[in-house]
C-alpha cells in the first residue's frame, strides 16, 4: 500500500476557514476516493495559517479492474432470421465498446459483459487534485492575479509526493514540488524527501504542522509560564482554537500593566485581552492579576519588543475603558432607560425602550406562573435589563451587555437579585454556558427571549438553514433548557399567544413558532435520547408543560416491553380516523370484552407515569384475549360501534402517555 502527501502553500488563512477546510478536505478526499473505488487506510489533514496538508496511508496504486454485465434488447430484435446482428444488435455492441462477436444470449436477451481495466491512482489524482482544492468553501474568498477562481487567500506553493517521489500536480498557475517552507523567519527551503518524516522536517523549520499537537503545546506552555509566577490561567475553547490557528510555532510571553486598571470592571479587562488581543488572563486566588500571556509565532528567546508592544496595545484599549466607566457612572443606570428610546429593537417592532415596557409585561405573566410572591425585584430586573445597551462601555464592547448592566447596577446599590439577573437574563451565551440561576435572571431571560423571537417571527424573518436573524435559535434553546434545568412551570404556547399580542405589527404566526420551538427541543434531547422516543411523546402538546414531557419522554426511553407497543398498534391501525364516544356494557356479546373494559376502568393516572406504563401493560393479555375472541366489525351496527367506542377509549389511555405509532 501506498501514502501520498499534499500541501497547499497559502498566504495567512483567516483562522475561522482553518477548521472549516479540515473538515471539508477530510470529507471530500474520503468521498473522491471511495467514488473512485480507490481503496486507502487513512486520511489526516493538517493545518497551520499558512498551509493546508493531506496524507493519505494505506493507498492503492490502483483501481480494482472490473467486469460489468449489461443487458441489450430481446434476441429476436437484435438478431435476424439469418442469426446476423440486426441495427439494433450492432448499436447495442457499439454503445458498450465491445466485438459484436463477443455477445451473448441469455433467458432470450442479449447480454454484453465489459471489463475495465482500473486507473492507476497517480494520474487520477493529478486529474482531480485542483479540483479537490478548489471546491472549499467559506466566507469572503478572493480573487488573486488574474485568475478568475477564487480561494480563501492567495496559494503560493504546492507540495505532492507519492511515495517519496514527486508527483506533479497543478493547481491554477502553481506547479507542485518536493519543497516545502518553515516559518516565515526561516527562509531555507524544506525538502519533503520522505513522508513519514513530514512533521519532523517541518519542526525543525520551526513548524509544528499538526494542530493537536499545536494546542496542546500552547496549554503546556501557559501552564508552565503561569506557574513560575504562582497564577493560573483560564482559556476558553474558542480563544484556544483562535490562537491554535494563528501561530506555527507558539512561544508563550508573560506581560503586565499597570495595577490601576484593576479598578475597572473585571469583565472589561478581560474581554480586552481575550477578544481583542487574544491574550490569556492570569489569576491568583480567583482573583484577575495585572499579568496575562501572549503566544506569539516567533523564533528567538529576546521578548523585550513583545513585551512593549503589548504593553502599548493593551494600555491604549484599557485607558479608552477607565474614561468610559468614569463618563457612564457620573449618572445612575436607570438614567439610561430613556435613551432606549432613540435605539431601534428592529424594525417594525419598536425601540428598545418599547422592548423593555413588553419585557415588563411578559416578566410579571412568568413571574406568576412560576409563584414568585414579590415582584419588585423582577421588575426592577426587566426596566434595567437593557440599560446598558445606552451606555459608552457596551456601545465600545458589546459582548459585555449585561455584565456591565450588573457592575453598575450594583455601584448604585440595587439588590443583590436584580444585580444578578440583569448580567443572567442573556444567559445560556452559547450552547455549553451557564444557565441563569437567580429567578430574576431566569424570567427577564425567558421574556426578553420570547419577545426577540416573535419579533422576529411576526416580521417575516423566521430563521433558515443559512440565516438565524437575533440569535433566535439559540434563544430558544436558553428557553427550553431554562425551563427544564429549573423544572418551571411555564406554558410555552401561551407565552408565545400573549408575546405576539404585544407586538405592534399583529401577524398569524403562532403555530410557526410552536413547531419551530419543538424542532429545537427534539434537537436539544437529541444527543440523550432516540428520536422515536422524542417524536412518540409530543402527541399531548409538550410546550404546555415541559417537565411533564421530559418525566414521559425518560419512562418511554426504558420500555422494554414490544407487547404494548404492538397492541397499541393494532388498535390504532383498526381505528384509523375512526371513533365512538360511548360503551354501553349491556351490548357486549363476549366475555373477553367485558374483561378488558374491567381492566381498564381499574386503571388510574397518579403522576406516575412508570406506575401508569405497568397499569397499561397488565392489560396486554386481556387485549390479546379480546382481539382473539372477537371480531370488532361485527355485522350488528351497535355491537360493532360499542367495539369501537371501548378501542376508541383504549387509545385515549395510551396517548396519555405516548404516541405508540410513532416507536419503532
Amino acid at each position: 500500500m501506498s501514502k501520498y502527501l499534499l500541501e497547499i502553500g497559502v498566504e495567512e488563512l483567516p483562522y475561522k476557514f482553518i477548521p472549516s477546510a479540515v473538515s471539508q478536505l477530510q470529507e471530500s478526499f474520503g468521498k473522491f476516493l471511495d467514488n473512485n473505488h480507490i481503496e486507502f487506510g487513512d486520511i489526516n489533514v493538517y493545518a497551520t495559517p499558512r498551509r493546508l496538508t493531506v496524507i493519505i496511508n494505506g493507498l492503492a496504486d490502483a483501481q480494482p479492474d472490473s467486469e460489468k454485465v449489461f443487458k441489450g434488447p430481446i434476441k429476436k430484435i437484435a438478431y435476424d432470421e439469418n442469426g446476423n446482428l440486426t441495427k439494433a444488435g450492432e448499436g447495442f455492441a457499439k454503445k458498450n465498446g465491445i466485438n459484436p462477436d463477443d455477445l451473448y444470449v441469455e433467458d432470450d436477451y442479449v447480454y454484453a459483459k465489459v471489463f475495465t481495466k482500473g486507473k492507476d491512482t497517480k494520474s487520477i489524482l493529478t486529474d482531480n487534485i485542483s479540483n479537490l482544492i478548489l471546491k472549499l468553501q467559506g466566507s469572503h474568498f478572493m480573487r488573486w492575479a488574474s485568475h478568475d477562481e477564487k480561494f480563501s487567500r492567495p496559494i503560493r506553493w504546492i507540495v505532492s509526493v507519492y511515495n517519496n517521489e514527486e508527483l506533479p500536480v497543478q493547481i491554477l498557475d502553481i506547479k507542485s514540488s518536493r519543497f516545502s517552507r518553515g516559518h516565515r523567519s526561516y527562509t531555507a527551503p524544506v525538502e519533503i524527501k520522505n513522508i513519514d518524516d513530514y512533521k519532523d522536517e517541518l519542526r525543525k523549520a520551526y513548524v509544528i504542522v499538526d494542530q493537536n499537537e499545536r494546542q496542546a503545546k500552547i496549554v503546556e506552555l501557559a501552564k508552565s509560564e503561569s506557574e513560575k509566577i504562582g497564577a493560573t490561567t483560564r482559556i476558553s475553547d474558542d480563544l484556544l482554537e483562535e490562537v491554535t490557528y494563528i501561530c506555527e510555532w507558539p512561544v508563550a510571553v508573560v506581560c503586565s500593566f499597570d495595577e490601576e486598571f484593576l479598578t475597572i470592571p473585571d469583565e472589561v479587562t478581560i474581554t480586552v485581552m481575550e477578544s481583542h488581543q487574544r491574550y490569556f488572563a492570569l489569576f491568583k486566588d480567583g482573583k484577575l492579576t495585572n499579568k496575562f500571556i501572549t503566544i506569539a509565532n516567533y523564533i528567538g528567546d529576546d521578548f523585550s519588543n513583545i513585551q512593549a508592544g503589548n504593553l502599548r496595545v493593551i494600555k491604549a484599549r484599557l485607558d479608552d475603558a477607565v474614561f468610559f466607566v468614569k463618563n457612564d457612572t457620573k449618572k445612575p443606570l436607570e438614567g439610561y432607560v430613556e435613551n432606549l428610546k432613540g435605539m431601534t429593537f428592529q424594525k417594525g417592532m419598536g425601540s428598545v425602550y418599547d422592548k423593555t415596557q413588553r419585557i415588563i409585561k411578559l416578566s410579571k405573566l412568568i413571574a406568576s406562573s412560576v409563584g414568585v410572591e414579590n415582584l419588585d425585584n423582577i421588575i426592577r430586573t426587566a426596566y434595567l435589563c437593557k440599560a446598558d445597551l445606552a451606555t459608552n462601555l457596551v456601545f465600545e464592547f458589546t459582548e459585555l451587555q449585561g455584565y456591565i448592566g450588573s457592575d453598575y447596577a450594583k455601584l448604585n446599590g440595587e439588590p443583590q437579585g436584580v444585580v444578578e439577573g440583569i448580567k443572567e437574563h442573556y444567559f445560556p451565551l452559547n450552547a455549553d454556558s451557564e444557565l441563569a440561576k437567580s429567578v430574576e435572571g431566569q424570567v427577564v431571560g425567558i421574556a426578553d427571549k420570547i419577545d426577540t423571537i416573535c419579533a422576529v417571527f411576526a416580521s417575516g424573518k423566521k430563521p433558515t438553514g443559512s440565516s438565524d436573524p437575533l440569535g433566535v435559535r439559540r434563544a430558544a434553546l436558553g428557553i427550553i433548557k431554562t425551563i427544564i434545568e429549573n423544572k418551571l412551570n411555564i406554558n410555552i404556547s401561551d407565552l408565545i399567544k400573549s408575546a405576539l399580542e404585544l407586538l405592534p405589527v399583529q401577524a398569524e404566526c403562532q403555530n410557526d413558532i410552536e413547531e419551530f420551538f419543538v424542532q429545537r427541543l427534539i434537537i436539544l434531547l437529541g444527543d440523550e435520547y432516540k428520536k422515536d422516543v422524542l417524536e412518540s411523546c409530543l402527541n399531548n402538546n409538550p410546550l404546555s408543560n415541559l417537565s411533564d414531557y421530559m418525566v414521559r419522554v425518560n419512562v418511554i426511553s426504558q420500555l422494554d416491553n414490544p407487547m404494548i407497543v404492538e397492541n397499541a398498534n393494532r388498535v390504532i391501525r383498526i381505528l384509523k380516523d375512526t371513533s365512538f364516544d360511548s360503551v354501553d356494557e349491556a351490548l357486549f356479546a363476549d366475555d373477553a370484552e367485558k374483561k378488558l373494559y374491567e381492566g381498564m376502568k381499574e386503571i388510574k393516572f397518579s403522576n406516575d407515569y412508570s406506575d401508569y406504563l405497568k397499569q397499561l401493560i397488565g392489560l396486554n393479555a386481556l387485549i390479546d384475549n379480546f382481539f382473539e375472541k372477537v371480531l370488532v366489525m361485527d355485522k350488528d351496527e351497535k355491537i360493532k360501534n360499542n367495539r369501537i367506542g371501548l378501542l376508541t377509549e383504549l387509545k385515549k389511555d395510551y396517548e396519555k402517555i405516548a404516541d405508540f405509532s410513532k416507536l419503532h
